[in-house]
């Protein structure tokens, strides 16, 4: 099963990290258009995919996720522009 990490940015231009198997459908969920998005992006709707990445497992996923939120909010903008991002028409 592939699994992606994703960054999300809100409408209050802050920065959203999380993981999913179906980008899509998490979208759908953090933009309100089904229920369960994620509390932080609630008051922070629309939310834009910015960056995802794919792994093997939900191990390696949450393993990044982590890495990633530690980073400042200057890394995450300069990982959104890499060449490592994976369009949601691809997921």
């Amino acid at each position: 099963m592939t699994w992606y990490v994703y960054i999300l940015r809100c409408a209050d231009n802050t920065l959203y990290t999380g993981v999913t198997t179906d980008i899509a459908r998490r979208m759908r969920e953090h933009n309100g258009e089904v229920r369960r998005g994620a509390r932080y992006t609630l008051a922070k709707r629309p939310v834009a995919l910015v960056y995802a990445e794919t792994t093997d497992s939900r191990s390696n996923a949450l393993k990044r996720e982590a890495t990633i939120k530690k980073l400042s909010k200057r890394q995450k903008e300069n990982l959104t522009r890499s060449p490592r991002y994976v369009s949601i028409e691809s997921c």
